[in-house]
């Protein structure tokens, strides 16, 4: 059996998609010895400048821009998995299954944008090759039986939730421990920062400390910040798993209130401080916070203000950082990767016979 597993890309490894990435494939990647003692042989797809991300035990095949048009292996392929709905290169030409991981239908949600909106083009064209789809949560599931025009099969694996507790931490310079409001995200406008920025406005001896990678989105928000005078409000850029470690176990509690997400890895990074973690209601959010989160059902200032404050005092309710230490618990990337691997070798036993 041959098992092609494609990553695309890897631009970054510090994002969700690049964290599934890791995730996966360094626990297949694990395996691949034994599978190969059981003739089932793992392929893995990405970025010459990546060979070696997931050790040598493996082969890797080259990303090439050809792929994009055609793509041909000497190799025959039982399962291609494309580990994300926007890879653009193609399965090989005869793969017998062609396996596609949908993490989330986000041009459905929120405000209107164009990337988002070419995003689905893009989608719609890789699912028309796909025989069989994996969602990260039952409600994306949803989306793409009722929005996607995907008939074909589709399987819900959550993703994990690595926890940073017992990680390295490296305090970061100006923060004082225990009173601030964390938030990490790239800051895309799905991420609804306005509403965290009109919060912090509402709100000004409230401090707020805001994470993300060096991007366009982050100088916008922070060209916001310093527009509306918001001496409350920090923005971070390059954090790595060190600071962001600290970050976490020092917050009073972490903010996301995003307009659309396919799982939500960082409410879960919180959750696993046993951080009271405030999530908007919508899209796969609540799936992810269960009822131990407290919930935006709204974005008006002040509606915000009271479900935190109401949130913060209900933390410190004995018992409380344990039920949210338990709900983080149930997302674990071992299960995760088991259950990718348990599905690729039944759809390989079914395209031999």
């Amino acid at each position: 059996m041959n098992i092609g597993v494609s990553f695309g890309r890897l631009t970054t490894l510090h994002d969700g998609v690049g964290e599934f990435a890791v995730q996966l494939g360094t626990r297949l990647a694990a395996r691949a010895p034994e599978l190969a003692r059981q003739g089932v042989h793992l392929h893995f797809h990405l970025p010459r400048r990546r060979f070696g991300l997931f050790g040598d035990r493996l082969r890797c095949l080259p990303l090439r821009s050809i792929q994009k048009r055609i793509h041909l292996r000497w190799t025959r392929y039982d399962v291609w998995h494309r580990t994300h709905q926007l890879l653009s290169h193609r399965p090989p030409a005869g793969a017998r299954c062609r396996l596609t991981t949908v993490h989330d239908l986000n041009f459905l949600y929120g405000q209107k944008d164009p990337r988002e909106e070419g995003n689905a083009r893009k989608m719609r064209r890789v699912l028309a090759e796909t025989d069989r789809v994996v969602t990260d949560t039952r409600f994306v599931a949803g989306d793409v039986r009722d929005h996607a025009g995907f008939a074909g099969p589709i399987d819900t694996i959550h993703l994990g939730a690595r926890s940073l507790v017992y990680d390295p931490r490296e305090p970061v310079a100006g923060i004082e421990p225990g009173g601030y409001l964390f938030h990490v995200s790239r800051m895309i406008p799905t991420k609804n920062i306005g509403a965290i920025l009109g919060l912090a406005a509402l709100w000004p001896e409230q401090e707020f400390v805001l994470a993300g990678p060096p991007s366009g989105d982050v100088e916008a928000v922070r060209g916001a910040v310093a527009e509306r005078g918001l001496g409350n409000v920090r923005i971070l850029t390059d954090v790595d798993d060190a600071r962001k470690a600290w970050l976490f176990a020092n917050c009073a509690g972490f903010l996301f209130p995003s307009f659309t997400e396919g799982f939500g890895l960082p409410p879960l990074e919180a959750m696993h401080f046993g951080k009271p973690s405030f999530l908007s209601d919508r899209t796969c959010l609540p799936e992810i916070g269960g009822d131990v989160a407290s919930y935006f059902h709204d974005f008006e200032p002040g509606s915000m203000r009271r479900v935190v404050e109401q949130g913060l005092a209900e933390a410190r309710q004995p018992g409380r950082a344990d039920a949210l230490r338990r709900q983080a618990a149930t997302f674990s990337w071992d299960a995760c990767a088991e259950a990718y691997l348990a599905l690729y070798l039944r759809l390989a036993g079914n395209a031999t016979r």
